[in-house]
């Protein structure tokens, strides 16, 4: 069980952008205020420079200061919620969680899913999908209402096995008195490792990335 540290592509690494940006405007704005006084004393007595436009010049430059200083208070703020989610997650090692994405994990040519029926229908169609949308396998599944189990060998309609992945399964029945039939689909596994490199912490279950917006149940 591992954790995968967070790279530089992180937002807490995108905050050091802010300190050159603060420097520079700090160098442009000293470079601005020698200008100006360099202007004024060499300003011809009897038609003065008008001062409205330095006020305007010194306000623009009071603007974006504040504005480097919010993105500051911003990218720190970031980086205290990212470190949150990622002490929270490391809670998810060794556990074994429920996923309701319909997303699981073909592992050593076997994946699982157990799907639900709102209600007992005529047919009901399985359909697998790859990681891109491609559909691998369809067959028929269990009729009456009510939670069931989905085995899958990990081969595709014409019997080829396929590759380890992240498989997706759907559960489409037709009612007996017509009407479609939409069968809610979970899996499960268990969390070997904690991805921080994104934007947001993944687990990693098997072979699949799963948000924690995905993870219904956690259990020992």
């Amino acid at each position: 069980m591992t954790v995968t540290p967070a790279s530089s592509s992180t937002p807490a690494a995108a905050a050091s952008s802010t300190p050159d940006a603060s420097k520079q405007l700090s160098s442009n704005f000293s470079t601005f205020l020698t200008l100006l006084t360099a202007q004024l004393k060499n300003q011809d007595p009897t038609s003065p420079m008008d001062s409205n436009a330095f006020t305007q010049q010194l306000v623009m430059y009071s603007q974006v200061e504040q504005q480097i200083n919010t993105n500051t208070n911003l990218q720190t703020l970031i980086t205290q919620s990212t470190s949150n989610a990622a002490a929270l997650t490391t809670g998810y090692l060794g556990k074994k969680v429920s996923i309701v994405n319909g997303n699981a994990s073909l592992t050593g040519g076997t994946a699982a899913w157990t799907y639900n029926l709102p209600n007992a229908t005529a047919t009901t169609q399985l359909t697998v999908t790859d990681a891109n949308g491609k559909t691998v396998y369809t067959g028929t599944g269990e009729t009456a209402s009510g939670n069931h189990t989905f085995t899958w060998n990990g081969k595709d309609t014409n019997g080829n096995q396929l590759s380890d992945g992240t498989y997706k399964l759907a559960v489409a029945g037709t009612a007996s008195g017509g009407g479609s039939v939409t069968g809610a689909v979970a899996s499960a596994g268990v969390v070997s490792q904690i991805d921080l490199t994104g934007a947001a912490p993944q687990l990693i279950i098997g072979n699949m990335e799963v948000g924690l917006g995905d993870i219904a149940a956690v259990t020992n």
